[in-house]
C-alpha cells in the first residue's frame, strides 16, 4: 500500500547483488507510520526477511541503509542508519551516522536501500537521482576510505556523497564500520560490525548524488517550529549544543575523569593519571585545526561538534577528522596510552581502515591485560605487550584491519580474544560488544542501559548518562529541579526504559541529530514530525508506543537468534570488584537488584521474554 508521502520520498531501492538486479519500490504507508524510518524501518524488514539464526556473513543476510522522515530537513536532519544482523553480537545491529549521505539519498528520491545477496566481484552502487547502477570496484578494493572516496568522486560526481568500507570491512573484521565523508569529514556508522557485513557482500561503497527535494506537509508550520527549536538550541542555559559547538565531544574526557568513571586500563579503574595529556585543553593548544569546524559540520547543523586535528610530531604526522571523546577514551585511557599524537593517529587509522574506535581500543586494552596477567604468550604477539605501549597500539590497530598475524584474532573482537585465552571475564562487553566509556559502577542508569540494550553495550540507545552526570533535563522526563544521584539505583529502571523507548523513535527513527534532540522538549519534536509528514501521531504516548514496538521487535529478533536473559549481564568486574579509587570508590553495579525490576517494567517474563499481553498491545503478537 502506498500513498502520497510528505517527509518521506515514498520510494526505496531493493538491490540483489548476486543477480545484479535493482528495483524501485513504493513504500508501504502502514509500515512507515508504524515504524517511522531508519532504525524502526530496519528491524521491521530484517525481521520479515531473514532467519535470525543465519550467520551474519551469509549472502541471505540483509544490509539496510535507511533515513527517517526528518532526514534532509533543517536544521539538523542528517542521520542515516545501517541495519543488519551483527557479526559481533549475533543479534541485531543498527549503527547511525551523521554527515550528508542520508540527505543526499533522499534528495535522489529514496528513503532507504535494501541489499541482499553477494556480488561475484567487488562493486559499488552509483545513484544519480533516478539512474541507479552497479559498477565494478575491483580497482579500489584494498584501498582505505579516503583514497576510495577520492577515486569515486572523480569517477562519478565531485558533489556526490559516499558510504564506504575500508580494508577492515573487506576482511570481514567483526568490528568493522562504514565511513561516510572519508575526505570531506569522516563520520562512522560504528557499532556492531556493519562494515563487515557490507564487505561480505563484496559491496565497497554506495555513491549518491541527488538534486531533488522532499515535500513537507505544512512548510510554513515546519519553518515556525524550526525557528522555535533554533532559539532553544542556541540558549546556553537550556541546550548542550552550545557546549558541544565550543569543545566538541572530547570535552567529556576531563569531566568523566573528575567523576571517577573514565575507563582506564581495561576498566580496572575510573581515574586516569594521564588524562590531562589527552583532554580537550591539550587538543585545543596543540592539535586542533582552528576555524575548520563549520565546513565539517553535518548537514544543516547549527552546533558543529566535529573537530579537525593536525599532528606534526615526527612519526605521527597527519591531518584528519576528530578524534571524538569515545575514540580518545578507548584508544587512550582504556589502553593506558597518554601519548596524544599516537591516540590521534590510531583514530585516523581506524577511520581510514573502517573500524569502530570503541571496540578497537577496548580489544587492544583487553589484549594488554591478558598479556600483563600472563594469559597471552609473548610469542603470539611478537613483542612484550602492556598498558601504555603507544607503538603497540598503532601496530595492533593496523594488523587488526588487515587480519595480519595476531591481528586476525583481534579482528574477532575482545570477547572471542579473551575466550580463546581462557579468560572471557576480561572482555568488557555486553552481548560480545565492547562497552562505551562511562564506567557503569559510577552511573547506574547507564549501566542498566548497557545490560539491556538490544545491540549490546551502548550509550546511544538510552542516553541515561545525560541526566545522571551531565545534568540535562533530556526528553522532559525529569523535572529541571530534580537532582539525580548517579550512584543511586532509585528510579533508574523507569528512567532507562523511558529513554530506550524514546530514543528508538525520536533519536533513531526520525533522522535528526542526537545532540540537538536530546534536550529538546518533547512537544517540539512532535511538532516537527507532524508538520513535516501531515500525520497526527496521537501525542507522546502513542509515539513512545512506537518506540516500545521497535525495542520489543529487536528483542524478539535477538531471542530467535539465540540470545537470552543470560546475555543481559555486565562482566563480573563491575558486579564484584568495587571501584578502587576516585569519587566512585567502593561502587559496584547492582545488577541483581535492577534487572528483575526492569523485566517487570517492560511487561516481560522473569526470563526476559516479552509476555503475550505486551506483544498484543504493541501489535507484535503475529510476528
Amino acid at each position: 500500500m502506498s500513498t502520497r508521502a510528505y517527509g518521506w520520498t515514498g520510494k526505496h531501492l531493493r538491490v540483489d547483488l548476486a543477480a545484479r538486479n535493482i528495483s524501485v519500490v513504493d513504500n508501504d504507508s502502514e509500515i512507515m507510520r508504524a515504524y517511522l524510518g531508519a532504525r524502526g524501518l530496519g528491524i521491521k524488514y530484517i525481521m520479515d526477511e531473514i532467519d535470525p539464526r543465519i550467520d551474519a556473513f551469509e549472502p541471505n543476510n540483509r544490509l539496510i541503509m535507511a533515513t527517517g522522515p526528518l532526514t534532509c530537513t533543517p536544521p539538523a536532519g542528517n542521520r542515516t542508519y545501517f541495519i543488519t544482523k551483527s557479526p559481533l553480537t549475533g543479534g541485531i545491529a543498527n549503527a547511525g551516522v551523521g554527515g550528508y549521505f542520508g540527505t543526499e539519498l533522499k534528495f535522489a528520491g529514496f528513503d532507504f536501500i535494501i541489499f541482499q545477496g553477494r556480488a561475484k566481484k567487488p562493486v559499488y552502487l552509483w545513484i544519480h537521482n533516478s539512474k541507479v547502477r552497479l559498477r565494478n570496484a575491483e580497482h579500489i578494493w584494498g584501498q582505505g576510505t579516503e583514497a576510495s572516496e577520492e577515486i569515486l568522486l572523480a569517477e562519478t560526481d565531485p558533489s556526490a556523497h559516499i558510504a564506504a568500507i575500508g580494508p577492515a570491512g573487506e576482511n570481514q573484521v567483526r568490528l568493522a564500520n562504514v565511513i561516510t565523508g572519508g575526505v570531506t569529514g569522516a563520520r562512522a556508522a560504528g557499532r556492531g560490525g556493519v562494515g563487515g557485513v557490507m564487505g561480505s557482500k563484496n559491496l565497497k561503497a554506495v555513491v549518491v548524488r541527488g538534486t531533488g527535494g522532499v515535500k513537507l506537509a505544512d512548510l510554513k508550520a515546519f519553518k515556525r517550529h524550526v525557528g522555535k527549536a533554533l532559539r532553544f538550541w542556541k540558549n546556553p542555559t537550556e541546550s548542550c549544543a552550545t557546549d558541544l559547538g565550543r569543545s566538541g565531544t572530547i570535552g567529556a574526557l576531563s569531566f568523566a575523569n573528575s567523576l571517577g568513571i573514565l575507563p582506564t586500563r581495561n576498566f580496572q579503574t575510573g581515574v586516569f593519571e594521564g588524562a590531562d595529556k589527552i583532554n580537550d585543553k591539550s587538543f585545543a593548544e596543540k592539535y586542533s585545526v582552528r576555524g575548520a569546524t563549520p565546513s565539517k559540520a553535518c548537514f544543516g547543523c547549527p552546533c558543529g561538534c566535529a573537530r579537525l586535528s593536525r599532528v606534526e610530531e615526527p612519526g605521527y604526522e597527519g591531518k584528519g577528522e576528530g578524534p571524538e571523546y569515545e575514540s580518545v577514551a578507548s584508544l587512550g585511557s582504556v589502553t593506558g596510552v597518554d601519548n596524544f599524537p599516537a591516540v590521534i593517529q590510531a583514530s585516523r587509522i581506524c577511520n581510514d581502515m573502517g573500524m569502530d574506535t570503541i571496540s578497537t581500543g577496548a580489544t587492544v586494552g583487553c589484549a594488554m591485560e591478558l598479556s600483563e596477567r600472563g594469559y597471552l604468550p609473548q610469542k603470539d604477539v611478537g613483542y612484550p605487550l602492556g598498558f601504555g605501549n603507544a607503538e603497540a597500539l598503532l601496530d595492533l590497530v593496523r594488523k587488526m584491519a588487515t587480519r595480519e598475524g595476531f591481528g586476525w584474532i583481534l579482528g574477532e573482537g575482545s570477547y572471542r580474544l579473551a575466550e580463546r585465552y581462557g579468560h572471557p571475564e576480561l572482555s568488557m562487553t555486553v552481548k560480545k560488544q565492547e562497552l562505551p566509556n562511562y564506567d557503569p559502577r559510577g552511573v547506574k542508569g547507564q549501566g542498566l542501559a548497557y545490560v539491556t540494550n538490544n545491540r549490546g553495550a551502548d550509550h546511544c540507545r538510552a542516553e541515561v548518562n545525560c541526566s545522571e552526570i551531565f545534568e540535562t533535563t533530556m526528553l522532559g522526563y525529569w523535572a529541571p529541579d530534580k537532582e539525580i544521584d548517579p550512584f543511586s539505583v532509585e528510579g533508574k529502571v523507569e528512567m532507562t526504559k523511558h529513554y530506550q523507548d524514546y530514543c528508538a523513535w525520536a533519536f533513531d527513527s526520525l533522522g535528526y541529530c542526537y545532540f540537538l534532540l536530546m534536550d529538546t522538549p518533547e512537544q517540539d519534536v512532535i511538532d516537527l514530525l507532524e508538520s513535516a509528514t501531515g500525520i497526527d501521531f496521537g501525542g507522546i504516548e502513542a509515539l513512545n508506543t512506537i518506540g516500545e514496538r521497535i525495542f520489543n521487535l529487536e528483542r524478539l529478533f535477538n531471542l530467535r537468534a539465540g540470545l537470552s536473559a543470560k546475555d543481559d549481564t555486565l562482566p563480573k568486574r563491575f558486579l564484584k570488584e568495587p571501584m578502587p579509587e576516585g569519587p566512585a570508590k567502593g561502587q559496584v553495579f547492582e545488577q541483581e537488584q535492577l534487572l528483575p525490576k526492569y523485566y517487570a517494567a517492560r511487561g516481560w517474563h522473569s526470563d526476559g521474554t516479552p509476555s503475550r499481553e505486551k506483544l498484543e498491545a504493541l501489535s507484535l503478537d503475529k510476528v
